[in-house]
């Protein structure tokens, strides 16, 4: 059974493989290595070939609700930054902290962290509002090799923020652990090791320009700060609402509370905004990033239904625990690397599963995690955010010059990751105060 199951597994990388030697997409090589896994399989009846369909479809419905909320939150952002209030923040940002290094650094860190968090993608950061914070940067007088990498680690941290982490929240479909309580578990690091990041490669001397925001897009005239804030107080206060009366308020969903602040804030929008050729200008936008978790659905129940996925479970929980947390920082960047998402499912809910039987706490552990995949969306194949970052900040050297620059931030979020790994039994608190 072992070597049949081997046999499966050997299928799945060289299709993959071939796949990408063909330059496919890697959403189209997860989709090719799932159908010939299921093909494999089909030819050793596990499934029967009668029900190798089925169980591609299925997969495909495994992450619909991350689907659905993926797009209502970028539609969100998208509707954000087209009626003018990304550059009207970034403006009023330089010219209030224009003298106060510190303080500008931290806010604009802080603008690149939301539209992730909301998103569960680092890439939509740099989408939305990557080349304005990238400019307001170079009028800082940071150089754009070193606003490249702030904009990559910055971007990786926001997709690991809460409230939507999409890594997180496939661990949890896959181990059947509630998506709650991650507030304080991931809040905390990401804002620590953001500051951390902005100061150390942001923090050089130079002499501040109170007229920073020349530069940038005027807003449409009649933008202020209340249209901007107004739909984020809404979605936030819907989110708050059932927490503190949780009897009396339904759970509305994070799609639905996403698609209410979007209709405020299309409705404040002091600019007409044509909703429906941007919300086809979003799904375009996000098509990848969509066809990459339908991917991993149909990739992960055709690992199950074969029992490619209980054989990567045993060999998790057979490396001894000393010699996982020495590769761990290895192997979690490289999965998302290859795999982009499809690596939490793949190597992340076997590891789970065997953290969490030997009396590690899972919500900290899948935290902790969570630090260490976005650093992955900066090495190839995909690469993802880290071309993202570059060229919104206009950086055409050396990619490998680039990835450099970052070491000391990724050397200190990796100890931060593995901390929270090692430590969860400690840190457990941080989830009950979560909750």
């Amino acid at each position: 059974m072992t070597i049949q199951i081997l046999a499966i597994a050997a299928v799945m990388v060289a299709a993959y493989a071939a796949a990408k030697a063909a330059k496919l997409s890697v959403e189209l090589a997860i989709v090719a290595s799932a159908a010939a896994g299921g093909l494999a399989g089909a030819f050793l009846k596990t499934p029967p070939l009668g029900e190798l369909g089925r169980h591609l479809v299925e997969g495909s419905f495994t992450y619909l609700d991350v689907v659905l909320v993926f797009f209502t939150a970028t539609l969100f952002m998208t509707i954000v930054n087209e009626s003018g209030g990304v550059n009207y923040v970034v403006r009023a940002t330089l010219r209030a902290f224009g003298k106060q290094r510190v303080l500008a650094l931290i806010v604009l860190m802080i603008i690149v962290l939301v539209p992730g968090a909301l998103t569960g993608a680092g890439s939509v950061s740099l989408l939305v509002v990557g080349a304005p914070v990238a400019m307001a940067f170079g009028r800082l007088g940071i150089p754009k090799k070193r606003a490249a990498a702030i904009l990559f680690i910055v971007a990786g941290l926001s997709a690991a923020a809460p409230p939507v982490n999409i890594w997180a929240m496939i661990l949890c479909a896959g181990t059947a652990i509630p998506y709650v309580g991650f507030e304080l578990p991931l809040g905390i690091p990401v804002l620590l090791l953001g500051i951390f990041t902005v100061l150390v490669l942001g923090l050089k001397k130079s002499v501040p320009d109170p007229s920073a925001a020349a530069d940038l897009p005027e807003p449409p005239k009649g933008m202020t700060w209340w249209r901007v804030l107004l739909p984020f107080l809404v979605f936030f206060g819907m989110v708050i609402a059932y927490r503190v009366w949780p009897f009396s308020t339904p759970i509305f969903g994070l799609s639905f509370e996403f698609a209410v602040s979007a209709a405020v804030a299309l409705l404040l929008s002091p600019k007409r905004i044509a909703f429906i050729a941007l919300a086809r200008a979003t799904v375009k936008r996000l098509l990848p990033l969509l066809a990459t978790m339908i991917g991993v659905g149909m990739l992960q129940q055709i690992m199950t239904v074969t029992g490619v996925r209980g054989l990567l479970s045993f060999a998790v929980i057979s490396i001894p625990l000393v010699l996982l947390f020495f590769l761990l920082p290895i192997i979690i960047p490289f999965s998302e690397g290859i795999l982009t998402y499809g690596g939490a499912a793949i190597i992340g809910i076997p590891l789970i599963w065997f953290l969490d039987s030997i009396g590690f706490h899972a919500t900290v552990v899948i935290a902790g995690l969570s630090l260490l995949w976005p650093l992955g969306d900066g090495l190839p194949p995909t690469a993802l955010i880290g071309r993202l970052s570059t060229m919104v900040s206009g950086y055409d050297g050396s990619y490998r010059d680039f990835l450099k620059a970052t070491w000391l931030p990724w050397l200190v979020i990796t100890a931060a990751g593995m901390a929270m790994i090692i430590f969860s039994s400690k840190l457990a608190f941080l989830v009950k105060w979560s909750m």
